[in-house]
């Protein structure tokens, strides 16, 4: 990639990257925010509510929340060429916004990376034929294992009824009520993840496992190790080989025997649907989980881009791209899960659906009963192991550029290579998987997903993203500023949906969320205990309260009277002003007064911008 020459007197003193061309910015931002939210969460919560009713709750979510989250948090990365932590230097008193999204991001790539993990584990035992979770007779099976799904279910079939599936559940199959326990199951729980009875049964580790992270943790550091310059080109491949397996798996699926009931099990309409609150609240929580809002990746990313480059264009492209590819993977897991349950002779709401229970369980069976098993088992753990690679080292990517951006240029750290720092990250969050490929793993998996990275925490932070920009910093302002990048004013709506819709559906669906609050479970039958809740809430605090507790030490710590404070904030608009009219080369008209230069100067000079006036 080029790198920006200094510049000269009297402009912008940057030292940082610049994608080499649009286009990696682009794949990045889909690699990113296309993951394996919209293949194993979006078709499961379409056929949960509704079907394609589901659609109509889901695309009003996209337009008052997923869009205008999206562009204003690419906007701010272009505008103030900062990552997820420097670029709130627009509004000093809220930096704890970076300090929030810096902590979920990083939690977020703790736990994220076992997906990973695990499919890599499943993609290197899909070599054989049998293939091995196809059968029972192997030392990790007990005396109730089975293969023989058809006579097994085929009483439960009579009479379906919906199951309680949670985004973790890993249970829904009806040989469970029978005392049996299928051959897919016993693999998953008895030889990946070799699972104890509790959260406080630790267990040992697992040396197979430990070396599937090892080689997990090596790919992305060396996708990241020289910034842009390697990741934009490895993006490439990472957010387009999905697309392609996600084609021939749809095709093939389409073809399959039972697939077309799979799909109007998926689509077919429900109106009632939309009178439940809960429909409501899953599609604005999908929509912040897959569109990655929150995590500072997306701010980190778009501060790579040229300052002219017309960001409101791209947002519109990538979430049309993001919600597409939702939409249509839901034709692929359907079709497959329609052939499942005419095979087993089951209802489809038996056999579907979500999180990893879709990944590991439900499609590794439907797979073994597919011609080739093999071969689809390797394109299709290939694909999963590649829809999360690229998001997994792009939200590394942006945590990293968060972190060099807080360095001082001067101290230990600040003053290392990029390559040093990014591998000190790596290996922090490869100890702390470590817990988590012990036999009491899953359980500190499902503690992390529920709470740290979850959807509480994630429209926490929407809201006070949008609350600062607009009613702090200014919505009019930031509309300018914009409109010095791309040239004209974008519309209307966003600086509404900032300013009020935006914020009020975002608390809303928080609020929803923490009056129907319940304990966490796993597979509907461990209840966690109170110290391990306790350790959950610690987990999502540790972000939410970045915010509010910077503003407190700010306000206690700042010299002068609220009014000078207020006075402070109203200057850095006129920095943000000066900022884009040197980006773009304009001579800068001074009206201001020596002591009022050097105010202006004393305000940027806090937050680490040098402009020289």
């Amino acid at each position: 990639s080029e790198m920006n020459k200094p510049q000269a007197e009297g402009k912008v003193h940057l030292q940082r990257q610049t994608w080499s061309r649009q286009m990696d910015f682009i794949m990045s931002c889909v690699g990113f925010a296309v993951g394996l939210g919209n293949v194993w969460r979006f078709p499961y919560l379409c056929f949960k509510n509704g079907g394609g009713v589901f659609l109509i709750p889901y695309v009003l979510m996209v337009f008052v929340g997923g869009v205008p989250v999206f562009f204003l948090e690419i906007a701010l990365g272009q505008f103030m060429k900062q990552g997820g932590v420097a670029t709130w230097n627009i509004a000093p008193l809220f930096k704890g916004l970076g300090m929030a999204s810096m902590v979920i991001v990083f939690f977020c790539n703790t736990y994220y990376i076992m997906v990973l993990v695990w499919g890599l584990y499943f993609l290197a035992h899909s070599f054989t034929s049998p293939l091995p979770w196809a059968t029972c007779g192997h030392e990790w099976n007990t005396v109730n294992c089975t293969t023989n799904f058809s006579r097994v279910c085929f009483n439960q079939s009579l009479s379906p009824s919906p199951p309680n599936v949670s985004s973790l559940n890993t249970s829904a199959s009806c040989l469970e009520h029978t005392g049996l326990r299928s051959s897919v199951m016993e693999f998953w729980e008895r030889k990946v993840l070799r699972l104890s009875g509790g959260l406080d049964e630790v267990g040992d580790i697992s040396g197979y496992m430990v070396l599937c992270l090892l080689a997990t943790w090596v790919i992305v550091y060396f996708c990241i190790w020289k910034g842009v310059k390697s990741a934009g080109k490895v993006v490439y491949f990472t957010a387009v080989f999905p697309y392609l397996v996600l084609v021939v798996l749809f095709f093939h699926g389409v073809s399959l025997p039972g697939a077309l009931n799979g799909i109007i099990y998926y689509l077919k309409p429900n109106w009632s649907k939309l009178s439940e609150a809960q429909v409501w609240i899953d599609a604005a929580t999908q929509i912040f989980f897959s569109y990655a809002i929150g995590l500072g990746a997306l701010t980190a990313l778009g501060s790579y881009n040229r300052f002219n480059n017309n960001c409101y264009q791209d947002a519109f492209i990538l979430a049309l791209i993001n919600s597409g590819t939702s939409f249509f993977a839901g034709f692929v897991v359907f079709s497959v899960l329609g052939f499942m349950a005419a095979e087993q002779g089951v209802d489809i709401s038996n056999v579907a659906e979500s999180g990893p229970g879709l990944a590991f369980i439900a499609y590794p069976k439907a797979v073994s009963l597919m011609p080739l098993a093999p071969l689809w088992a390797v394109l299709f753990f290939l694909m999963l192991l590649v829809l999360g690679l690229d998001s997994q080292f792009v939200g590394v990517e942006g945590f990293i550029t968060g972190i060099m951006d807080m360095l001082p240029p001067k101290s230990f750290l600040g003053s290392q290579r990029r390559e040093v720092i990014v591998a000190i990250c790596c290996f922090t969050c490869f100890t702390i998987d470590l817990s988590m490929v012990t036999q009491g793993g899953m359980y500190v998996f499902q503690l992390f997903d529920y709470y740290s990275a979850s959807g509480i925490t994630l429209l926490w932070q929407a809201f006070w993203e949008c609350v600062v920009v607009a009613w702090v910093y200014g919505a009019d302002r930031f509309m300018d500023n914009v409109a010095c990048m791309i040239g004209y004013r974008p519309l209307p709506y966003m600086k509404w949906c900032w300013s009020y819709v935006t914020p009020v559906v975002c608390m809303a669906v928080f609020l929803f969320h923490v009056v129907n609050y319940k304990r966490l479970v796993y597979n509907a039958v461990y209840v966690y205990p109170w110290w391990g809740e306790v350790l959950g809430w610690f987990l999502a605090l540790s972000s939410m309260l970045c915010i509010p507790l910077t503003v407190l030490y700010k306000l206690l710590h700042c010299k002068g009277t609220l009014m000078e404070v207020r006075l402070s904030l109203i200057l850095w608009w006129t920095q943000g002003h000066y900022w884009a009219q040197l980006q773009k080369g304009r001579p800068v008209k001074d009206r201001m007064t020596p002591a009022g230069h050097n105010l202006v100067r004393q305000v940027m000079s806090c937050n680490r911008a040098t402009v020289h006036m």
